[in-house]
């Protein structure tokens, strides 16, 4: 019972990547079907994460009220509601409305399973987890050149991972008994922890002040700010940098951008082995350096290979830090105060989400794409800094 559940998390965690990169692989050929400037794909990934933003701090009392199951179940309908929306659309009011339902499916799910694997289960498991995030954000890439390619139009791209939500949300609700039945066992445990006199820590409703009064915490949620601008920045863009600086055609450069999150599920693979020795504070400032030299790579101006090189580097390089800061969660701060952490971690991830990439849309429409390699820098240092802090102040192991 316990791997069938395993297994079906494993799902759910593709299905959280396969949206992911729809609209950066579409967006160099949408935009002009729809006449909005370039800098408007900013506009939807905002609408995007205010979704996820309220869901996520939301997703707690959804959890308590409804169930893992059947929050998990309906937060992917409605994420597969969204992208049908997208593939029915033919003007920007309409991908901005749709985007709203698309948000909201995608934060409660993200939150309520990130925090059930850095309870239960081992470090590798949250690696390999995040792993088949980037399996279903780089498949989803060639679904959508598939769709440019062979059935000329993007919409088909949306409609086809709309039915892929779908069908999963289907299965997730025929398994709803399945995840009754293993909190059911987890209460069990808990009462019998009790009789043998084993300490359970009782989890506890915290105000957003005793949240940010914990120590570390401030410049944990920086850092998890900083990642994911980073992460998202580099996944929406790539593509149209692609276009714009190596004059790649939109069909091409949607290929090419999947590179990004080849890099990432590869070395969250690996992360997954690595993850057996070393711990999340040596998994994390590895993938730092490997960031580094990818940007590095970024800034070299001689021929589009080495930017292609620099996007698989960077995506190796994000691999282990997502899931390490999730999985330490319950270690450096307390497993009472997990659920809370990484509620308001999730928060500040899409908060992150939702300003630097739209940022560096403006920058691209008024100025130039040739600027990413230096916008990533600038996320990258407070991400490197924060983190030591995190690790000095908490006394990581």
């Amino acid at each position: 019972m316990g791997s069938l559940l395993l297994a079906l998390i494993y799902i759910c965690f593709i299905s959280l990547g396969l949206p992911d990169s729809l609209l950066g692989s579409a967006w160099p050929l949408l935009h002009q079907e729809i006449s909005v400037p370039v800098s408007y794909a900013g506009i939807i990934s905002a609408v995007i994460c205010l979704g996820t933003i309220l869901s996520s701090l939301f997703s707690d009392k959804l959890l308590k009220k409804f169930g893992s199951g059947t929050v998990t179940a309906i937060s992917i309908l409605l994420t597969a509601l969204g992208l049908f929306g997208f593939s029915i659309s033919n003007e920007f009011w309409m991908l901005i409305a749709f985007s709203i339902p698309y948000g909201l499916g995608a934060g409660g799910v993200d939150a309520i399973l990130n925090n059930y694997v850095s309870l239960h289960y081992k470090a590798q498991h949250m690696s390999w987890l995040h792993c088949t995030w980037g399996v279903g954000a780089t498949i989803s890439p060639y679904i959508m050149s598939f769709s440019l390619v062979k059935l000329e139009s993007w919409t088909y791209g949306y409609l086809i991972v709309s039915i892929i939500q779908a069908v999963l949300s289907v299965i997730i609700f025929i398994s709803i008994p399945l995840w009754k039945k293993a909190n059911n066992n987890s209460l069990e445990e808990k009462e019998q922890n009790k009789e043998n006199s084993v300490e359970e820590p009782t989890p506890k409703s915290l105000s957003f002040k005793q949240i940010f009064s914990i120590k570390g915490a401030i410049a944990c949620f920086i850092t998890f700010f900083c990642y994911c601008a980073l992460e998202l920045t580099t996944s929406l863009w790539a593509s149209t940098y692609f276009v714009q600086k190596w004059d790649f055609s939109p069909e091409v450069a949607a290929g090419f951008a999947s590179m990004f999150y080849i890099g990432i599920t590869l070395g969250r693979f690996i992360n997954g082995f690595l993850a057996m020795k070393f711990s999340d504070k040596f998994l994390i400032r590895f993938g730092s350096i490997i960031i580094a030299v990818g940007i590095i790579l970024l800034f070299m101006p001689f021929h589009s290979t080495l930017s292609l090189i620099a996007f698989i580097v960077i995506g190796l390089g994000c691999a282990p830090i997502y899931p390490c800061i999730i999985h330490m969660t319950p270690t450096v701060f307390g497993k009472d105060k997990s659920q809370a952490m990484i509620g308001v971690q999730m928060a500040f991830a899409y908060v992150g989400f939702l300003l630097m990439p739209p940022l560096f849309g403006v920058i691209t429409e008024y100025i130039s794409v040739s600027l990413l390699p230096l916008y990533l820098l600038l996320l990258f240092v407070p991400l490197v800094i924060l983190h030591e802090v995190v690790v000095k102040t908490c006394k990581t192991k």
